[in-house]
């Protein structure tokens, strides 16, 4: 695991924009797992900017980790946000983009996009591979669209499933835990002081750390990056970084 802090939500999204060019160069079909939430969305903007990042979007194949059961058109749809912030500024052809299709029936599109991933992606041991996978994590310690209370579905033998958000009762689509364990790379993106209680048990592996899915993120042969800030990391001062 490698752990990296700065100061800032918005360094923490400069410093991976710099990491995720540096990794994408002279990689050829790349598949990636995009993560909703505010920092990506400042990540989408960077990347945004012409210019700046030596990205050869064509050879990038973008995926959603979860989506929220909306047309895509919809303020809360993950796509829509990514559309806005980032397709829509960047050169990246409409074959590349493979979105969640909110629209459709959950339970129909979760075993459609399962089935979409098993097409699209390598497949290693049966699993499909994505070569990167960004996550975030909730307050409550869930990733994707895993929440604790339905923790199952990370063990799930499917590459999607259909979870439903603990207090508003919205359907939501997810990659499992087969999915993203099988990832060649895993980001997670946190910050803010919500989330520095649950960064530090599950980093320090304290207390009952395992009830939280966003614990049982551990690549099997792949790499594993948390990327936060400082407020996020407060509870973890006694980590060494890299570790």
């Amino acid at each position: 695991m490698e752990l990296n802090i700065y100061p800032t939500k918005n360094e923490v999204a400069i410093e991976f924009c710099i990491f995720l060019a540096e990794w994408l160069k002279d990689k050829k079909s790349v598949h990636i797992a995009l993560s909703g939430g505010s920092t990506p969305k400042i990540i989408f903007e960077e990347l945004s900017i012409p210019g700046k990042y030596a990205i050869n979007w064509k050879e990038v194949h973008l995926y959603w980790g979860d989506e929220r059961c909306v047309p895509p058109d919809d303020d809360q749809s993950n796509y829509k946000m990514t559309k806005d912030f980032l397709l829509d500024n960047i050169d990246i052809p409409e074959d590349n983009i493979h979105r969640i299709l909110g629209e459709n029936d959950p339970r129909e599109e979760a075993h459609r996009y399962g089935q979409e991933l098993q097409r699209n992606l390598p497949v290693q041991d049966g699993i499909p591979k994505f070569d990167m996978v960004l996550l975030g994590m909730g307050e409550d310690g869930h990733t994707a669209s895993v929440f604790p209370y339905e923790i199952h579905l990370w063990d799930s033998d499917q590459n999607c499933e259909l979870a439903v958000h603990p207090d508003s009762g919205q359907k939501r689509i997810t990659i499992t835990g087969r999915i993203i364990n099988h990832s060649k790379n895993v980001v997670f993106l946190v910050t803010g002081a919500a989330k520095k209680e649950k960064v530090a048990e599950i980093l320090g592996k304290k207390s009952n750390y395992k009830q939280y899915p966003a614990a049982l993120v551990r690549p099997q042969d792949g790499n594993l990056y948390w990327f936060l800030d400082e407020e996020a990391a407060s509870g973890i001062r006694n980590l060494n970084s890299g570790s």
